[in-house]
């Protein structure tokens, strides 16, 4: 009975220290650097959102409008024949063929329909009428006369556009290119001719 009671004592001895042996295994795991439980996992730092970039990953390049440099002869402001302000730095970078005439200009009434055909047939490239040596009101006469009307037609009854462009008699093409290099031309000019020198000028 004795030696019965002693060995249930012995048993339930050792079954308490193989329990505890368990505990203390785990905390010696994670005293010795081993995995940690999972309440103890710290959370994962937050992360910013990435800057906007352009399709190869860079950045995107700033987009600046650029501007072509304004020429000498093109810094002039002037009046349209329908009494509109009209500056001359808007031509800058483009083609253009400036047309001085004078209403009462027999030279300047047989080019009229070429003008207006031209103008008509290169949308690339800017026509501009500028009228002098007469009134206001026999300018306006004139471009009702001949239908040039679909081209920008300024008075410059001071010419001061002319002086601006070296120009002293009518009729006188002057041809602007991009660059803002020029070359005249003493009219009459017909189709032919005038269609050639607007292609000369595309031509750069």
């Amino acid at each position: 009975m004795i030696r019965s009671r002693t060995a249930a004592a012995l048993a339930a001895t050792a079954l308490l220290a193989a329990g505890c042996g368990a505990g203390m295994d785990d905390t010696a795991t994670q005293a010795r650097g081993g995995e940690p439980s999972p309440a103890s996992t710290a959370p994962a730092p937050a992360t910013t959102a990435p800057s906007p970039t352009s399709g190869s990953g860079e950045p995107p390049e700033p987009t600046a409008a650029s501007k072509a440099p304004v020429p000498e002869a093109l810094t002039f402001t002037a009046k349209t024949l329908d009494g509109k302000t009209f500056e001359g730095a808007g031509l800058a970078g483009k083609p253009v063929v400036f047309w001085f005439w004078a209403p009462w200009c027999p030279k300047c009434l047989s080019e009229a329909p070429a003008v207006k055909a031209a103008a008509g047939k290169y949308g690339d490239v800017a026509f501009v009428g500028v009228a002098g040596l007469d009134t206001e009101p026999a300018m306006k006469e004139f471009v009702r006369r001949t239908g040039t009307g679909n081209i920008v037609q300024l008075s410059d009854e001071k010419g001061a556009v002319w002086t601006r462009l070296g120009v002293s008699q009518q009729s006188t093409f002057v041809f602007m290119k991009p660059d803002g290099s020029t070359e005249k031309a003493s009219g009459p000019l017909d189709s032919g001719e005038l269609n050639g020198h607007v292609e000369k000028l595309r031509a750069g």
